[in-house]
């Protein structure tokens, strides 16, 4: 199922249907501020499994991040962090960024790497955080490719839907997206560190 919902002007019937479906376990592919992505509700590890069926990989060795609404969202699954870091995420979220955090107790078991982090996104997206906000916690989600070539990823949703629409129980059509990852910042020691630089631009002190 392909749902066209505008960013600035959402249709509240469909924003629901999403967030129904998410509760229910569903998979659903939702536009972000880089690349589009699968998600799925952080307590449902049914839909997780099934987000690594589809992506051919196993369980620990998914590349994910959960979308929280706002950064007051995001100390609700991490474990405290420094002023410092505070303040680089204030400065970057909403945007195209994920920090890797160390996880608290509240991240689901299944969520967790050995290391026991967890990439934290704000997405500079309404949909997405309205979808957030709406089911009341986190959402997880993975890229939509099926390798690490950018020539894997799509920007076009109708396509997405061709080559994945089956798999999935909805797609969002958000419109055309960006084809460059976010950046990824590793806050897990008292030193940030950029480990990927995608859209996002930032100087780290």
């Amino acid at each position: 199922m392909l749902l066209k919902i505008f960013p600035d002007n959402m249709n509240d019937r469909y924003i629901d249907r999403a967030v129904k479906l998410l509760k229910e376990g569903g998979v659903v592919v939702v536009p972000t501020d880089t690349i589009y992505a699968l998600a799925c509700d952080i307590r449902r590890s049914d839909a997780f499994e099934r987000i690594c069926h589809i992506k051919h990989v196993k369980l620990d060795k998914a590349n994910f991040s959960f979308i929280c609404y706002d950064l007051s969202n995001i100390s609700d699954f991490t474990k405290p962090f420094s002023t410092s870091v505070f303040r680089l995420m204030k400065s970057c979220l909403p945007g195209p960024f994920t920090f890797i955090l160390n996880a608290n107790s509240n991240v689901p078991a299944i969520f967790k790497s050995n290391k026991k982090t967890i990439g934290i996104r704000v997405p500079d997206n309404n949909i997405t955080r309205r979808l957030v906000k709406d089911l009341g916690n986190p959402i997880m989600v993975t890229t939509v490719h099926g390798g690490s070539d950018i020539q894997d990823y799509s920007s076009d949703p109708l396509e997405i839907d061709a080559r994945i629409g089956e798999q999935v129980d909805l797609v969002i059509d958000g419109g055309y997206s960006e084809l460059e990852p976010s950046t990824i910042i590793d806050c897990t020691d008292n030193d940030p560190v950029i480990i990927r630089q995608g859209k996002g631009i930032v100087e780290l002190q």
